[in-house]
């Protein structure tokens, strides 16, 4: 279905495009979630994993905010997974759209947390 979307935007598994950029200092011991639509939950065991670990919280940051970001979020909430919604580490092709989806995670899905915020709830 996304390539009706998407076309040839589509990003391949094994491409430069589909890397992590290092400046993420990804650790290789944590988890890279492997998905081939919008949502994390998708087809992946994410929900499964979380839970096997006794996770209750999740911190959705990514691309893009209205899609990714927001379908992960979502379904997150459904399955009972207290959200945290990144503003400033989620991005998007427009701000409209990005504002479009912070509203609609406030609303009833998410708590709003910027870079600052968590940084400082972790450093305690």
């Amino acid at each position: 279905m996304l390539g009706e979307w998407w076309g040839s935007d589509l990003i391949i598994d094994g491409t430069p495009d589909s890397e992590l950029i290092p400046e993420i200092g990804r650790r290789e011991e944590e988890l890279v979630v492997e998905k081939n639509t919008y949502s994390g939950f998708r087809g992946t065991q994410l929900e499964e994993r979380l839970q096997g670990m006794g996770v209750e919280e999740v911190i959705v940051t990514g691309v893009m905010t209205n899609l990714c970001c927001e379908t992960t979020a979502r379904e997150a909430f459904v399955r009972g997974f207290r959200v945290f919604f990144s503003t400033d580490a989620t991005a998007t092709s427009s701000e409209e759209l990005h504002q479009a989806t912070l509203m609609n995670m406030a609303y009833g899905f998410a708590y709003l947390v910027d870079c600052k915020t968590l940084r400082n709830a972790f450093s305690l």
